[in-house]
Formats: C-alpha cells, structure tokens, sequence
C-alpha cells in the first residue's frame, strides 16, 4: 500500500473511562429524542475519523475494527472523497436521475459495468441502501423469468425491509414480530463446514438442490440470491465448490443467481468482489457499504437482458443515485485504485489469520478462524470446541472495547466476532488492536467459571 498521510494522530489513546461524560450526556439526550428500536453497538459518541482511529466527543481515540461494517473501507475521511463531496455540493446536491439527469451516475454505473465480473454487456441501476438493492435485483429476476418463487440460505442477511426481512435467516433482532413477510421465498441449507463437518461443497450443493427441486420445482424459481460470504450470519465460507454448483444450477435451469455483494464487495475479501475466488460470474450482483466512502449509495449490476426488460419507471427512487453520493463514489474507486486496496486486503489476511490462529493453539475457546481479505471472523465456542458460547463473545467485545478497540460480534448463535478494519489502517495500528483482542480473549477465558 501506498504510505498514507493521516489526518488524526493513529494511536489508541484513552482519556476517560468508557463511556466518557460527554458520551453520556448524549445518551441521555438520545434516549427522550430516538427511538429504543434503533441500537448502537457501543456507548461512545464520535466527534472525528480518520484512517484506522475513531475520536469521540471525550477526545479518545478508539482502534476502528468494525469500518461502520465495512463502509469505510478508504477511511472515515479520506481526502479524495471529502473534496469531491465539497466539490458537488458546490454546484447541486439533488435533481434526482429520473427528473433531470446528470454525468456522474452514468460515470459510476460505466465504473461499476467495467469491475463486476465477468466480459458482458451489463446494465447498472443506483439506489440508496442494500436492501433496495436486494428488492430490485428480485424485482427484476421476477420480471424476466416470470416466475414467483426466490431461493435464499440458512444464515443470510439480505436486509431490514419487509420482502429483505423475509429472505434474511435470523429472527432476533431482525424479524422478530415484524410480520406477515413477503411469500414465496424459501429458505435452503448453506454450507457451513465448521458446524458442517465431513460435507464438501458439492455435496452441500446437492443437498440445497434436491430441496429445491423436490420443494418448490426449478420452473417456479425466479431467483437464488447468496451472499459468497455470509456477513451478519457470522462471515461463513462456504466450502469449495459449493457456489459453482448452484450457480451451474441455476443457469441450466433459468434461474437468476444473485450475489449480494453488499458487505463483501470493493476489496473487502482480496478482490474486487467475493465471487471472484471461485470465478463465479452472478446474473445480478447487488452492492452497498463500501461503494462510496460512506455517502449513502448502493447499485445492482447484471446483464443487459435482464435489466433491460424491465419497463421504464419499474426502478429508481427519488434519492438513488444522488449525484453527492456519486462523486463520493468515484472518487472511492479512484483511491482503492490508487493504493492497491485489493492487495492491502490480502495482507490484512495474513497479518490477522496469523495471529488469530497461533492464539486459537494456546486457548481452548476459537473453534475456528476464517474468512477472506479484511473479512475475518473468530467463532468462539465451548470447552467442547464445538457448541457456541455468545456470552464469551460478549465479554471479549466488552474488554476490547474498555481498552480502546472497536469490534463487531456477528452469527446466527451471537458467537462470532468480526474484524472489518478500513484497508488503509496502519499496520502499527493494527498489531496493536489484534494484541488488545488477544488479551481481551486470554482475559475473558479466564474468568470463566
């Protein structure tokens, strides 16, 4: 990576106990001004961000290994991104696509056309958030096939909307009570090898296959959507061979495949996108996060014949593609060019898994280390190494936190912890978050009774 210049010093500094005075006068104010149902993970307020650090209104500065989950992959503030935002907003903030529209969407959906995968004629659309992405690329699935029925996975995330809740696994907090959902989707076993022992991806695939078939009936399916890393259900790889598969399936039986791509894409894994490591070419691929440097943007990218049969005013959104977000977007993909993100990814992996793993000998609590670039997950588990232990995973991200690191915890069992560092965090910086982890690990197993 090309050596960065940083605005905010890149250091864990502690002023106050966490949470600090300021923070909890915030709090107080939240708490008789948003509502209960929107959580945070953490009880501190950020003032700034920069690079691999988040300072908050006490003036700590907290290690960031969560990246606003994989948003901020350039960094909270990258240079390039805040002037093209200044930039835009000097000349307009809206006129919205559908009315009068502007350079930059098409600039971005040229941009984005050109990085997915696969030698295609492509056809881009800009929405605001990965769950519009997710419905649209469904939308469009069922309009070209004509077929009702969508295949999703045990332990997806796909979203917080009604037709996303439906094709999201997990029930707490994400479905819970928020029902009736959106019909006929379906719902598959993924290939899960830590709790899926002894079965390969093509005999998972199989398995997923002959459920469908013998459930729902290729003929009635419009669209399999699969993230190729699952996020929130705890950053599962599934086994080699088991995205090829279905993907094989799908177009021999004229089934859309859709990745989500929405926390894996733009470097994040290694490459550009996840379906890249098992040379996977999707239908449609839908993106978020990372697009843009943290402005509000998400895109659908997927053949021309596909997209294209949708009729005009059948997609959009008054805000999608706004033409901040857009330049933020541009100016994103200029900078992961720039510094080589994809290959910074790819050390972040070897520096964490590393580590991780030389720890996972020395203590009895990491059934496994796994995933993919800067996309790395601890699944923490019992003394039998096998059945989840969510308590442990709380503790760990309660002490990491209380000495200055930001952590994630994910999967369907509350038992995993995952590590999303912006790829441009410093590689000091980094070795001393992954040192306050394993001890907060070390510590936390030690308490236990």
């Amino acid at each position: 990576m090309t050596e960065l210049r940083y605005r905010l010093p890149q250091v864990r500094e502690l002023r106050t106990a966490l949470p600090g005075p300021r923070s909890t006068d915030l709090a107080a104010r939240r708490a008789v001004a948003v509502a209960a149902g929107v959580g945070s993970t953490v009880p501190v307020y950020a003032a700034d961000a920069d690079g691999g650090v988040i300072v908050d209104v006490d003036g700590n500065s907290l290690i960031d290994l969560g990246s606003g989950i994989a948003v901020t992959t350039v960094g909270a503030s990258d240079p390039r991104v805040a002037e093209a935002v200044r930039e835009q907003v000097g000349h307009f903030t809206h006129t919205c696509f559908m009315v009068t529209p502007y350079e930059g969407y098409i600039a971005v959906a040229e941009r984005l056309n050109a990085l997915t995968p696969g030698d295609r004629d492509k056809r881009t659309v800009l929405f605001n958030s990965g769950a519009e992405a997710v419905e649209n690329a469904v939308k469009a699935a069922r309009l070209a096939t004509g077929r009702d029925a969508v295949v999703a996975f045990d332990h997806a995330y796909h979203g917080r909307t009604n037709l996303t809740m439906a094709l999201t696994a997990k029930a707490m907090p994400y479905k819970a009570h928020f029902g009736p959902f959106a019909p006929e989707v379906y719902r598959m076993p993924m290939s899960y090898p830590f709790r899926d022992p002894g079965v390969d991806g093509p005999a998972a695939a199989r398995r997923a296959i002959t459920a469908i078939e013998k459930q729902i009936g290729a003929d009635s399916v419009a669209a399999l959507i699969i993230e190729p890393i699952q996020g929130e259900g705890g950053f599962i790889v599934p086994a080699p061979g088991f995205l090829p598969a279905l993907a094989e399936w799908a177009k021999a039986n004229g089934v859309v495949f859709i990745a989500d791509e929405v926390q894996t894409g733009f470097a994040r894994t290694g490459d550009w996108f996840a379906s890249s490591h098992e040379n996977l070419v999707p239908d449609i691929i839908t993106m978020a996060k990372g697009i843009a440097g943290g402005m509000p943007l998400s895109a659908i990218t997927g053949r021309a014949d596909l997209l294209d049969k949708v009729h005009p005013g059948g997609l959009g959104g008054t805000y999608g593609g706004n033409p901040v977000a857009c330049a933020a977007a541009l100016a994103t993909l200029d900078t992961m060019v720039e510094l080589d993100l994809v290959s910074r990814a790819r050390a972040i992996e070897s520096t964490v898994v590393t580590r991780l793993r030389a720890l996972a000998a020395d203590v009895g609590c990491i059934g496994e280390v796994r995933g993919r670039g800067a996309m790395i997950a601890v699944e923490l588990v019992g003394a039998d190494g096998y059945e989840p232990d969510p308590a442990l995973t709380r503790a760990v991200a309660a002490k990491a936190l209380a000495a200055g690191v930001l952590i994630l915890t994910c999967g369907t069992y509350g038992n995993v912890i995952r590590l999303l560092p912006p790829l441009v965090i410093g590689d000091d910086l980094l070795d001393d978050g992954l040192s306050v982890l394993e001890t907060a690990i070390r510590e936390a197993v030690g308490e236990q009774p």
